[in-house]
């Protein structure tokens, strides 16, 4: 039986990044404490509690003088929260993430209506969101975006810029479709198409739909990386947490192709999957640690 690692797998630079901030914090002061979970992924979550930083959800739960936002970031008047009470900030945001911020925010002072593709609750996109000044509204798909256009705020009444950005972790191929249904849906939309809405949306007067490619690179390697290894492949095991968007776009991209499983670690892989396999790959998301992929390659190899 061959086992084959994705050519690109497992923890990303943003990841990384913040793991070593945490790390050189928690030696520096002690402990800290993080807002909400540094990634989507249960046994790196632990092990950073182990070295004394812990999660917390909300602000108000914060107990010491320390808090880490986490590489997903958060929104203005989170950061101005934090501040008022006087917490010092370890800012962990990914880098990519901070661009995709930073666009959001040029959009809207720019006047723009912003449409984010991606999940709403979400905690990167309700940071979005906020950098998005009132003016965004998150979908991942039109029907989606028609849906929430119901509760469109004020600053949405000249609709005559629109922007387009995604949540980092998004496929590209999905984005683009989106981008390309959205464009040409504009048009037609109108409130005979939601029987909810009590008043038209008519988008005849955009004048101007600027998209910005805000995703990372890094994951769209490895679903290229985790296609590529499925096509050759007659089982798929992908590693990372099941609450973890980029792992289950994964998990979802070779799941047509090949059998596949998505474990969090090695004690949910299930022998009766290899029975008849020769060929079996690897691949993991972008918040797994190194040690837990190579748990799961190494009990395959035994059995």
């Amino acid at each position: 039986m061959e086992i084959e690692r994705a050519r690109e797998l497992g923890l990303c630079f943003g990841v990384r990044r913040a793991i070593r901030m945490l790390r050189e914090a928690a030696d520096k002061y002690g402990s800290i404490e993080t807002l909400g979970p540094v990634a989507h992924n249960q046994q790196l979550v632990q092990g950073l509690a182990e070295a004394g930083i812990k999660p917390v959800e909300e602000v108000e739960q914060v107990q010491g003088k320390i808090v880490a936002i986490t590489t997903h970031g958060v929104s203005p008047a989170v950061l101005s929260e934090i501040e008022a009470r006087c917490i010092h900030i370890i800012n962990t945001t990914c880098p990519i993430v901070r661009q995709a911020q930073n666009a959001a925010m040029e959009l809207a002072e720019a006047e723009f209506d912003v449409v984010i593709f991606g999940e709403a609750e979400h905690p990167e996109v309700k940071g979005l969101l906020g950098w998005a000044e009132g003016r965004g509204i998150a979908a991942l798909d039109v029907k989606q975006f028609v849906v929430s256009s119901l509760s469109l705020p004020e600053k949405w009444d000249n609709r005559h810029s629109l922007g387009i950005i995604s949540q980092t972790t998004q496929g590209q191929p999905a984005f683009f479709q989106f981008v390309t249904q959205l464009i040409a849906t504009l048009p037609s939309l109108t409130a005979s198409q939601s029987p909810e809405c009590s008043q038209e949306l008519m988008w005849q007067s955009i004048k101007e739909v600027r998209v910005v490619n805000t995703l990372c690179q890094a994951t769209q390697r490895r679903l290229e990386a985790a296609i590529e290894l499925a096509q050759r492949s007659q089982l798929m095991i992908v590693v990372g947490g099941h609450d973890s968007a980029n792992t289950k776009r994964l998990s979802e991209a070779c799941l047509p192709i090949v059998e596949t499983h998505l474990v969090e670690g090695v004690s949910e892989v299930d022998n009766s999957w290899l029975v008849g396999k020769q060929h079996i790959g690897i691949t993991a998301g972008a918040s797994t640690p190194d040690e837990i992929i190579e748990e799961v390659v190494v009990k395959l190899k035994s059995l």
